[in-house]
């Protein structure tokens, strides 16, 4: 089993972040194409619903209750980790968790769909026929939540470059979906989401697959160990996870509601105009998340080893890179745009400008978001991020009347330089001050 040696953990950010560049290039234009058979088939607000629905899973991350820092923690720690009983015991753990909390969403969706609650919940931008397929969706987001682990195995062993490439064959297949869908005469386009659904959780399940192969027997056996409930304990797993939960829980609400509250304050055109730019602006965000997030077991092996490790060299070369590749791709725009939307709208300056913005402070974010990954980092981490929300709904709320679908990212680029950024490096400056090489 190969794993990233963690005195040199360049290498692995430099693979993910080439792979994450090819997948995610290729799935932009596979998702441009997407997007114009969207368009041109159903029309404008149908592909405005259609990325409603898709955001869903950014709005309930915190679905895993904080048992991604458990898992990559641990497998980043372990050197055998295909024996060692303590990632058996925290594998089981994790299954057991995820279980129970896909189950939950399975139930809320469903009671949502009941209720008839899904239009009030999402807005306007849902369309007559949207609630079903909103149910539909939750209940598939539920059933493959367990599966989740298999990325997080592959990232805690340094594989992340693998896990890119897995995770990239979601496009190829929400586009075969949509195809599907227009093959079957489905004239609403309601199935069109279900589509996205049921090609993320197919990748689930090969990306969870794989990881057990690299530590086989480990996965099998703590699925085994999953009903056992007295004769197979669990091993302590919320003094990471509670804090990583808060964050899972804040850090949708403040980031990822841009949709649905241009749902409600803005109109149809400002959704699509929204969706369109994350999807694009998306190739270069997912290429900065992949690469800091290969930084995670460099510093968790950095730390079970009592080494000294400051992620600021890092994040001078993130914020660069981010800083080249979202003005390249700005400039980029005008070329895009037109092919995607056949001339239906554009995005427009205060758009792309808040999306510069935003990508270079996401850039500038992640090595030392990585750092900060132990329990006494995830809990610093904590306060800042709470406030975070009421100060990034605040701001998208009040900004969108007045800049249309670019008040939700000024005002999310705002929250974040204020409560991670700045607030990050304070801590992590005075941690390394202070010369501590491990967590408490």
């Amino acid at each position: 089993m190969t794993r990233t040696r963690a005195g040199a953990p360049w290498r692995s950010v430099g693979n993910s972040a080439i792979v994450q560049v090819v997948v995610t290039g290729l799935s932009g234009l596979l998702g441009m194409v997407t997007a114009r058979l969207i368009i041109e088939q159903f029309g404008v607000a149908q592909y405005a619903q259609y990325g409603l629905l898709a955001s869903l899973p950014s709005l309930i991350p915190f679905a895993d209750l904080g048992m991604a820092a458990v898992v990559v923690n641990v497998l980043a720690s372990s050197d055998r980790a295909s024996t060692d009983p303590t990632v058996r015991r925290t594998l089981t753990s994790a299954f057991r968790v995820l279980v129970c909390s896909g189950l939950v969403i399975v139930a809320v969706g469903v009671l949502l769909g009941v209720l008839d609650l899904w239009p009030t919940v999402l807005g306007p931008g849902l369309l007559d026929d949207g609630a079903l397929t909103a149910t539909v969706c939750v209940a598939i987001l539920g059933l493959a939540l367990p599966c989740g682990v298999g990325a997080r195995i592959l990232v805690g062993l340094g594989r992340n470059p693998l896990q890119t490439a897995l995770t990239g064959l979601t496009a190829p297949m929400v586009l075969g979906g949509v195809l599907v869908v227009l093959a079957l005469g489905n004239g609403s386009g309601s199935l069109l989401a279900v589509a996205a659904y049921a090609a993320a959780a197919v990748v689930a399940v090969t990306l969870l697959i794989t990881a057990s192969r690299l530590i086989r027997p480990q996965v099998g056996a703590a699925l085994r160990d999953v009903p056992r409930l007295r004769a197979v304990p669990g091993v302590r797993v919320f003094d990471v996870a509670w804090p990583m939960l808060v964050q899972m829980i804040s850090l949708p609400i403040a980031m990822q509601t841009g949709r649905i509250l241009l749902s409600h304050q803005g109109t149809a055109v400002d959704l699509a105009r929204y969706n369109l730019a994350s999807q694009l602006f998306g190739v270069v965000l997912a290429a900065v998340s992949t690469a800091g997030l290969a930084l995670w077991p460099h510093f968790a092996r950095a730390r079970s080893q009592s080494i000294k490790a400051s992620p600021f060299r890092a994040s001078l070369v993130f914020t660069s890179a981010g800083i080249v590749l979202a003005l390249l791709l700005a400039v980029l725009l005008p070329l895009l745009v037109p092919l995607v939307t056949d001339g239906e709208f554009g995005l427009g300056l205060p758009l792309v400008a808040a999306f510069v913005v935003f990508t270079v402070v996401q850039a500038a974010k992640y090595p030392v978001g990585m750092y900060m990954t132990d329990a006494a980092g995830l809990r610093a981490q904590v306060l800042p991020i709470v406030l975070m929300v009421p100060l990034n709904l605040g701001l998208a709320w009040w900004s969108i009347p007045y800049l249309g679908a670019a008040g939700p990212v000024w005002a999310t680029a705002v929250s974040v330089l204020l409560c991670q950024v700045i607030p990050n490096a304070l801590w992590v400056r005075r941690r390394l001050r202070a010369g501590e090489g491990r967590g408490k």
